[in-house]
């Protein structure tokens, strides 16, 4: 497994185990065993981080719902809602080998439209890429890094 690389997150512990030759993850937030793909590496990562170095609640992270955008059914990585359960962050995954370009921009902003967050990342473990929106100006302010809860 090549994509099984450090990333530039602070090293977690992931369940993972072998069934027929393939590698699981135990996912944090579904509970459940995932197939683990390059993207999947990034994902479990980010969420670890968001739960344990950001002290965002697990109890507030949704992963991999369905969205509706432009008549496509589509798919949103990581969004963390706020006290009231609206969303408040979201967070946008790829494959370490995967580059960070406008195109993944555009894809995190089709979901954006829907959803209507504050704070917008873009990640493939090794670059991280966050804005927070602002909603009078509707622009994208970058941030150093996610902020903590």
């Amino acid at each position: 497994m090549d994509f099984i690389v450090p990333l530039n997150f602070p090293p977690t512990h992931l369940d993972l185990t072998c069934k027929s030759g393939k590698i699981f993850v135990k996912c944090l937030i579904r509970k459940k065993s995932i197939l683990l793909t390059p993207e999947e590496w990034v994902r479990q990562h980010i969420i670890a981080y968001l739960i344990n170095e950001l002290n965002y609640p697990e109890t507030l992270v949704g992963v991999e719902k369905a969205i509706q955008y432009n008549g496509l059914s589509k798919r949103w990585d990581i969004v963390v809602f706020d006290s009231d359960f609206k969303p408040h962050l979201l967070v946008e995954c790829k494959a370490p080998n995967i580059k960070l370009n406008e195109d993944t921009l555009k894809q995190v902003l089709s979901y954006q439209h829907q959803l209507n967050c504050e704070l917008i990342v873009i990640s493939n473990g090794l670059d991280t890429h966050t804005w927070r929106l602002n909603k009078e100006a509707v622009t994208l302010e970058k941030l150093e890094g996610i902020p903590r809860r």
